[in-house]
């Protein structure tokens, strides 16, 4: 076994080669070379392989990169594989992926790949069983149905199929093996075991229900991107919150269906993935597997090996989606581009939607960016012609987006965060019949506790940051370490029992609300309500009955989500993101304000949107408010040029965290002070600015620092990356520092 620096093209090869040289799940950015077992695979050794190796005391699973004639080590020193575990290599779209992904992104090529691949292949598993079993529908009265509503579903699907669908294209639009052993107990389904094929033919049409009809701007839009079908065709869909840009979609993969190929659907949240599969499922007569954190390892692999083989025509799924691989790629949409959602934090920190134009790049397809609040690297690409810039102006139910009414908070007494004005507003509203949404991005009951004899707040011991009161359990909590402590009898300063909760979150205004409309349901939705397995889907379709009702959520509810009855939105505060340090602060608060806003008037009733806040007088909160997104966008746009921010610079943050605050200074000061010389000897345009204390300096008892390189140019941005993180990798002290570099930081904390 040796040690080799990750680089270079893939190489495959005939015969039996010397050398394997293999990526492994480790944070070395290095391959690993080693002797191949006797036992040869079926296709031969290539390039694609998944092997299990032995890697010191452990064993591994990796996949062979190439394969060298020659090692740096001496013969004796190498090891041999154990065994090979697959007949035939990974699909080329996912190896060229991940290859890109490790490039562009400066992270170790294998722990790339363990990113990529499903759990159970990082563990070993098959790729594919070699029989499946096929399940077909029976004749039959469906009355014992009428209490195993799942069941039903599931028989409905079935049907559908004339053929029968494999087990895996079953649990992989996620039904369960048990839901099948029912309906066949209740002769109501047949099971066949056979060979697995590498497609499934769908007779007859491919449309479950007709597509809808389109206004005029949605067939003019649909036209266009029709136009690019066959080649690299980036869009931007930009549409007001319900313009229908989810038809255009539909529309859009019935016609690439109707070609023979695929289409991958990328979703931000896994809360808006059981309703995008639902639409979906209701409209195509083919599988529509899921990809997300809430399913099981197994069913997780079923999906991608349904996408793998082209048994799944559409994938829709969260960020790490990008990564399936498809038998024939046709189209790539991305819903809600602008999410926050879509950018990893830890660890391998991709942007899925970057991926996904790159990966649409490579594989010569068209891809749709669709939001109502473009993220502003996307606008300037769609403003300077890189993207077709496609609008949708107009709602589906002709009735305008509601506008942003800015509410003065100033000197007004409030009830959990509402003003009277708000109050009488929510009031006028159920009386009419309809529900309203109070948004507030907060949980928990409010934001801290303090003394009001001498002013102590609450402070999380083990971060700089303020501990949140919690109702449900009573306790104190810090939001950025979970650090849990209960609630003190008295402060722990003055012994004072005048302890009190400022400010509010959406425990505090729910329970007030519970107060003033005690015949009204309310429903909460944040991370707090929705932890349980299916929870967020149950609240759901008890609002989509309709009835009167308070919403009162996170930003959960702010994505996509189509809430037909809730004429009224209340933010409880706008002012968040108006004075934060970082610079996209503003930006991310004004997408979050119009998403929240798009919510309301989604129906036959016109909407109505109250926006409490600290500054109505704020210049850009009141452009926002008078000519919408796009006119701040453009502001902000102009303001990024004469900055030198992204878009128009590209950066690249290296971060460094110590359990001590002197390590952790002089190993950033030591690699600013390293990469200084070094671009001073290289003559170029790169800057680095730093180090500097994280937003955030302490958290988890661990101190944080970071340092800013930035450039016009992508490629010599990219040299500078590749030079620090190889010095970050040789430094002694790097064992008692972490550090990562994050391309294209989507946040400064």
């Amino acid at each position: 076994m040796c040690h080799r620096p990750f680089g270079g093209l893939l190489s495959s090869t005939d015969h039996t080669p010397r050398l394997l040289r293999v990526a492994l799940p480790t944070p070395l950015r290095r391959l690993f070379d080693y002797r191949p077992c006797r036992e040869v695979p079926a296709c031969g050794w290539r390039p694609g392989l998944r092997v299990k190796v032995p890697f010191g005391r452990r064993q591994l699973i990796g996949v062979v990169v190439e394969c060298p004639e020659r090692s740096d080590v001496p013969d004796a020193q190498l090891k041999s594989v154990l065994a090979c575990l697959d007949d035939a290599p990974l699909p080329d779209d996912w190896w060229w992926l991940c290859r890109f992904t490790a490039r562009y992104y400066q992270h170790p090529l294998g722990d790339t790949i363990a990113q990529a691949l499903p759990v159970a292949l990082r563990q070993g598993r098959p790729l594919q069983a070699r029989h499946q079993e096929r399940w077909i529908a029976r004749d039959g009265d469906t009355g014992p149905l009428e209490r195993a509503p799942r069941q039903a579903e599931l028989l409905a699907m079935l049907r559908q199929h004339p053929r029968g669908l494999m087990t895996r294209a079953i649990t992989a639009q996620g039904f369960t093996r048990a839901q099948l052993e029912g309906l066949q107990a209740k002769h109501l389904v047949e099971c066949h075991e056979e060979r697995l094929t590498a497609t499934e033919e769908e007779s007859g049409s491919r449309l479950a229900e007709p597509s809808l009809p389109l206004t005029r701007e949605q067939a003019g839009v649909l036209a266009e991107i029709h136009e690019g079908l066959e080649r690299y065709h980036p869009c931007l869909l930009h549409g007001v919150t319900g313009s229908g840009k989810t038809e255009v979609y539909l529309q859009l993969i019935e016609a690439v269906l109707a070609r023979g190929r695929q289409a991958l659907v990328l979703v931000p949240e896994i809360g808006l993935t059981p309703q995008t599969l639902t639409r979906f499922r209701q409209r195509f007569r083919v599988p529509v597997v899921a990809l997300h954190s809430g399913l099981t390892d197994l069913e997780r692999l079923d999906a991608w090996d349904a996408a793998r083989t082209g048994r799944a025509p559409i994938v829709i799924g969260t960020r790490s989606a990008v990564f399936t691989p498809l038998a024939a790629a046709g189209v790539i949409v991305i819903d809600e581009e602008h999410d926050g959602s879509f950018k990893q934090q830890e660890g391998l920190r991709y942007h899925a939607r970057d991926l996904a134009i790159a990966r649409a790049h490579r594989e010569n397809i068209p891809i749709v960016l669709g939001s109502a609040t473009p993220a502003l690297e996307t606008l300037a690409q769609a403003r300077s012609g890189r993207y077709r810039h496609l609008r949708l102006t107009q709602r589906a139910n002709r009735h305008a987006p509601a506008r942003l009414e800015l509410t003065d908070l100033r000197g007004r007494h409030r009830q959990g965060g509402l003003i009277a004005l708000a109050i009488e507003a929510i009031r006028q509203t159920l009386n009419a019949g309809n529900q309203v949404l109070v948004f507030i991005n907060r949980r928990g009951f409010a934001p801290t506790l303090a003394c009001h004899a001498c002013g102590w707040l609450a402070e999380c011991p083990h971060c700089d940051a303020r501990m949140t009161l919690h109702r449900q359990p009573q306790e104190l909590v810090c939001h950025h370490c979970d650090f849990h402590r209960p609630l003190p009898d008295a402060c722990p300063e003055c012994d004072s029992g005048d302890l009190r909760p400022l400010g509010s979150g959406t425990e505090r205004t729910e329970e007030t609300l519970a107060a003033l409309f005690p015949e009204t349901p309310v429903h909460r939705i944040d991370r707090d309500s929705t932890r349980r397995k299916q929870a967020f889907e149950d609240i759901l379709r008890e609002i989509r009955r309709g009835e009167p009702s308070l919403l009162v959520g996170t930003q959960m509810l702010a994505k996509g989500h189509h809430l037909p009855h809730v004429t009224l939105v209340v933010v409880v505060n706008a002012d968040a993101g108006l004075y934060a340090s970082d610079f996209r602060a503003l930006e991310h608060s004004a997408q979050l304000l119009v998403q929240v806003a798009g919510r309301a008037g989604r129906a036959e009733h016109p909407g109505r949107v109250l926006v409490q806040t600290l500054h109505p007088e704020d210049s850009n909160l009141r452009l926002l408010a008078d000519s919408g997104y796009e006119a701040l966008a453009g502001q902000l746009l102009e303001e990024r040029r004469l900055a030198g921010l992204p878009p128009y610079r590209h950066l690249a943050l290296a971060r460094f965290e110590a359990a001590r605050e002197e390590h952790v200074t002089e190993f950033a000061t030591a690699a600013a002070e390293a990469l200084r010389e070094w671009l001073d000897a290289q003559d170029t345009s790169v800057t680095c600015l730093g180090p500097v204390p994280a937003p955030m300096e302490r958290r988890q008892n661990r101190y944080h620092m970071q340092l800013m390189l930035s450039d016009t140019r992508r490629s010599a941005l990219h040299r500078a990356c590749a030079w620090l993180v190889q010095w970050l990798d040789n430094h002694p002290d790097s064992r008692r520092v972490r550090a990562s570099l994050d391309v294209d930081p989507q946040t400064l904390s």
